[in-house]
């Protein structure tokens, strides 16, 4: 069923909001402001929505996508796409992975089949560590309770320290454990270094280390275990298409190649946005292109004294990631949908990544997306996509130089997974360091997961919400609270949208919430 709300009556007065860049984000806050009134126009300079989050489309039928390639914990879009009375499963087709991936510890040359199933798992785990299987309910116990606890914060702005004594916040701190990183905390559980990865690599997608990671996100490997991997039919970038429908069917007008020059200011209040040669009045903007690589470009500097270009080039970045999108003639049945394989030296791994080397064994992360959904290749063949963290560009690489070498040692490492003949079978090949994503993708300093997700730049130290020294702009992605990863990001819009409307007057609900509601229950 597809009951999509009427887009709101389109009367004279209601709100104007500019939203720059379609991706995840952004998308959301349209659905919601649109829902509840505004009337809401989406400015992307790219030819197609999604950011990070879109589907390439490339010749022969192969279908990659760019970014994430996979959808975790549904219930946040679901409930947006409810607000809007629609439902998550009418508008994109979700399968449930078990197992979730294959995690291959080189220091062993051991898999782990990381399940739901804790039954299995605890016996997945047995085959590494014994003594460790016993220690995966009590983790799930533990976590459970910690996401329930520090929830509430999540789900809210978070704009200065005085927001650190809140209830919701003093509830949730001693679960938090702010003097433990993420491997420190496993500690108390898992004594097999190989199991703590096991829980711990998922830091990854916040471009962190376990060993510097604040504790906090050891509930990401438990929201995985608790509520699922997920395959969007036709990949992530089918989740971005998807919400552009609904957004369109709402009313919302979506610019593609339309780049947003500046945001134009009244004073100190946002007046619209510069786009496609012409000024596009508003009454407030939404700014969801990468932080570091826009905001310098978009606001003024004198009205961002918290955020001024020395700062935002001082901050602390992620890792970048090294990318080959492969189309390849053959099938790779033994092969699972995610495979996760772990340097021996991980350790070594890490430490080289953060101090600007290159990795000559790295870790890896191969997608292999047909062996569950045909769709993203033609018959006969795949659509494998490989990922490497890497230094970002304050690591100093010269990636014209770099690239053709370190090709080849990403080859070299999928041998490893019985990928040898792999070259001689690839019929489309797309290549992405950190120069592309800086220079194609806008991305500040190839940063791929955004700003670091370090204590100092969490909560109230990360770029706001409602973004501070100005009138009507407000943030969303990775670069403003909560952080990176879809999930959290369209949580995040949940705010900023929040936030906006109380400031023009919108309601905080869509007026047919409460038919979405019950469609979303049906």
């Amino acid at each position: 069923m597809n009951a999509t709300l009427p887009a709101p009556s389109l009367r004279a007065d209601r709100p104007r909001v500019a939203i720059i860049g379609a991706g995840p984000g952004g998308l959301a806050a349209a659905l919601l402001l649109a829902a509840r009134g505004a009337r809401v126009s989406v400015f992307e300079k790219d030819a197609v929505v999604g950011g990070r989050t879109r589907t390439i489309t490339a010749p022969g039928g192969y279908r990659f996508d760019l970014g994430p390639t996979f959808f975790l914990y549904p219930e946040i879009l679901a409930g947006i796409l409810a607000e809007c009375g629609t439902r998550l499963e009418d508008e994109i087709a979700l399968t449930r992975l078990d197992p979730q991936y294959r995690i291959r510890f080189e220091d062993g040359n051991v898999n782990l089949d990381a399940t739901p199933d804790l039954a299995r798992l605890e016996a997945e785990v047995a085959k590494i560590s014994p003594a460790d299987a016993a220690g995966i309910r009590p983790f799930m116990a533990e976590n459970r309770a910690k996401f329930a606890r520090f929830k509430p914060v999540l789900a809210r702005a978070f704009p200065g320290l005085l927001d650190f004594v809140k209830p919701d916040m003093l509830a949730s701190l001693p679960w938090m454990r702010p003097h433990l990183t993420v491997d420190a905390d496993l500690r108390r559980r898992f004594k097999d270094p190989r199991v703590r990865l096991a829980f711990s690599f998922q830091t990854k997608y916040l471009g962190m280390s376990p060993f510097k990671c604040p504790s906090l996100f050891t509930i990401l490997s438990f929201l995985e275990y608790e509520y699922g991997v997920f395959h969007p039919t036709g990949g992530c970038g089918a989740v971005s298409e998807a919400m552009a429908r609904v957004a369109e069917r709402m009313g919302v007008e979506i610019h593609l190649s339309t780049p947003v020059e500046r945001i134009a200011f009244d004073g100190r209040r946002v007046a619209g946005v510069e786009a496609g040669g012409r000024l596009h009045p508003a009454t407030a903007a939404v700014m969801n292109a990468d932080f570091a690589h826009a905001m310098p470009h978009l606001v003024p500097e004198r009205l961002r004294p918290r955020w001024s270009d020395r700062r935002i080039e001082e901050a602390r970045y992620s890792c970048s990631t090294f990318m080959l999108y492969l189309g390849v003639e053959g099938t790779f049945p033994d092969l699972a949908h995610h495979s996760i394989v772990l340097a021996k030296d991980y350790l070594k791994n890490i430490g080289e990544i953060e101090r600007g080397i290159l990795p000559d064994e790295p870790s890896f992360y191969l997608h292999n997306p047909v062996v569950t959904d045909p769709s993203m290749a033609p018959p006969g063949h795949s659509a494998l996509y490989l990922l490497i963290p890497v230094p970002n560009l304050r690591g100093g690489a010269e990636w014209s130089q770099e690239a053709p070498r370190y090709r080849e040692i990403a080859f070299r490492r999928l041998a490893s997974l019985g990928l040898t003949d792999l070259p001689s079978r690839i019929r489309f090949e797309k290549m992405v360091t950190p120069a592309t994503w800086r220079d194609d993708y806008g991305v500040g300093f190839g940063a791929t997961f955004n700003l670091s997700h370090d204590l100092g730049q969490m909560m109230c130290f990360r770029p706001g919400n409602r973004f501070a020294g100005v009138e009507g702009l407000y943030l969303v992605g990775g670069g403003t609270h909560p952080g990176s990863g879809l999930p959290v990001i369209f949580e995040g819009a949940r705010i900023s949208a929040g936030l906006l409307c109380d400031d023009v007057g919108l309601p905080k609900r869509a007026p047919a919430a409460a038919l979405a509601e019950r469609l979303a229950a049906e």
